[in-house]
């Protein structure tokens, strides 16, 4: 079964910054996700970034993120591929967020987001491949 993780919980409202709990990666076949960011609320003149980090230790967490999402202003979804088949001394990850505002308005930036993420499954070794070919007229 693919593994499926909730870095950042559904309907998870974000008023600072912050970061979410560390997801253990031992359960997982492939090291490779499909990483969707929702934003589902938000105010004007606003901005959220959000990346993924990755720890072998659950502690020590690096000085750069393993992946960036793009910037969110607006409702919607970015999805991004997380492949650490070359990464194994990963063993955590975890979501890291930053929230900015601007202009004359209220100074609190507040987002409703989510970030979920699922295991692309192995590749079938005995699956048949099918070449596409040109048939001549």
């Amino acid at each position: 079964m693919a593994m499926e993780l909730a870095l950042i919980p559904a309907g998870t409202k974000l008023e600072t910054n912050g970061e979410g709990a560390a997801a253990d990666l031992a359960a997982s076949a492939t090291r490779t996700f499909l990483c969707r960011l929702a934003i589902t609320e938000q105010i004007e003149q606003e901005s959220l970034d959000v990346a993924i980090w990755g720890s072998a230790d659950g502690e020590n967490w690096g000085t750069k993120p393993l992946l960036k999402m793009p910037q969110g202003f607006y409702r919607g979804e970015e999805k991004r591929v997380l492949d650490l088949t070359l990464r194994p001394e990963i063993k955590f990850i975890r979501a890291r967020w930053e929230l900015n505002r601007w202009g004359r308005v209220a100074p609190a930036p507040v987002f409703v987001a989510e970030l979920q993420l699922v295991e692309i499954p192995p590749m079938s070794r005995d699956a048949a491949t099918r070449r596409a070919t040109a048939q001549p007229a």
